[in-house]
């Protein structure tokens, strides 16, 4: 069920008091996900610098809210980048929608800024193990929502581990987020694969329930013609950390970290918050001003704040995800924000 929460009115419950300009909609995933402490900190933040006040849906599937910031029915979401892709070709997701139509809404979505702080891994129950990840032919695995850029890169992950597919030698299971860790607990699956920030609160509930096991990709795997394929699909990213920083997160948490060298290396999610082009010049600048300023608050908000790869600095497209097989512009109020702050901003990332 999407739960509606109205971020920034929550610290401020006098909107006077709070001195917002505008009132803006936004959709963003459940309540200990990346997105979810990206969006509700950006709202307090905003509400804090008197820009804007976010009214935010919980738990929301954002193959539905791209589409919605597309259509102008929606004011923000974060966005996993292979989403407005697949949008631009209405295919996968969209393929009701079709071609000349998806590249029409897509057409219509600026980004204000990037993040990638959700790197793929797979994880199983120690009481339940699965005793070599390369041989996963016959078991249940929960590989994502119905539907949506986070199915993509599950049915990705079990493919370079064991080279099967969705329904051909292993079983896909799929719910929406808010059911995800009640699925997993309740021993509805074998493993799981999930794109998760660091330390994700998903994998802590789903550890208080017993001891889990969780591994990165190995490089044979990683660095094979597959692999590399993999992390340069559209909506991916390279994701690799040290293999103590990755373990120093979780510690206090029955959760073992499964590495083949010193790094915990994966391809992550590429996220960007999107808005519609439509959007007002000055608000999109005040919108991004007031990120560019909270660096601080973002980084130690939440002990995942380090890990968000957030762009707080010079842009080059490439390591955000984009300029390559996904093409999208920022909002050209976004631009202008980096570079009153001091950064560049690629050609590429320009309308």
């Amino acid at each position: 069920m999407l739960r509606k929460t109205l971020c920034g009115g929550l610290l401020a419950l006098a909107p006077l008091a709070a001195g917002a300009q505008t009132t803006l909609t936004a959709e963003t995933t459940t309540p200990g996900s990346t997105p979810h402490y990206i969006d509700t900190t950006l709202a307090a933040v905003l509400d804090s610098a008197g820009v804007a006040t976010l009214q935010i849906t919980e738990g929301a599937t954002l193959t539905n809210s791209v589409q919605a910031v597309a259509e102008g029915r929606l004011d923000m979401a974060p966005a996993p980048l292979i989403l407005p892709f697949l949008l631009s070709r209405g295919i996968g997701p969209y393929s009701g929608i079709g071609p000349e139509q998806g590249a029409e809404l897509a057409a219509n979505i600026r980004v204000l800024f990037f993040n990638a702080g959700s790197a793929q891994m797979f994880g199983y129950y120690n009481s339940n193990p699965v005793e070599d990840i390369t041989e996963l032919e016959g078991l249940r695995i929960w590989n994502g929502p119905p539907r949506g850029a986070a199915l993509t890169s599950g049915r990705a992950m079990i493919q370079l581990l064991s080279g099967l597919q969705d329904g051909e030698g292993y079983e896909g299971v799929q719910n929406e987020w808010p059911d995800t860790v009640s699925t997993i607990t309740g021993g509805g699956v074998d493993a799981w694969t999930i794109p998760e920030g660091l330390p994700s609160g998903r994998q802590i509930s789903i550890a208080a329930a017993g001891g889990i096991t969780i591994h990165d990709v190995p490089a044979d795997l990683l660095n094979s013609e597959l692999g590399q394929q993999i992390v340069a699909a559209p909506g991916h990213a390279p994701f690799s950390m040290p293999i103590e920083e990755f373990r120093a997160a979780y510690a206090g948490n029955d959760i073992t970290v499964v590495v083949d060298d010193d790094s915990f290396d994966s391809f992550a999610t590429a996220f960007g918050q999107i808005v519609s082009a439509s959007m007002d010049e000055q608000l999109a600048y005040d919108i991004v001003t007031a990120y560019l300023n909270a660096e601080d608050r973002f980084l130690t908000g939440s002990p995942r704040g380090p890990y968000l790869f957030l762009s707080f600095g010079d842009l080059d497209g490439v390591s955000q995800g984009v300029c390559g097989a996904v093409q999208i512009a920022m909002h050209p109020g976004a631009i202008r924000a980096f570079e009153d702050a001091g950064h560049s901003v690629a050609d590429c990332l320009r309308p």
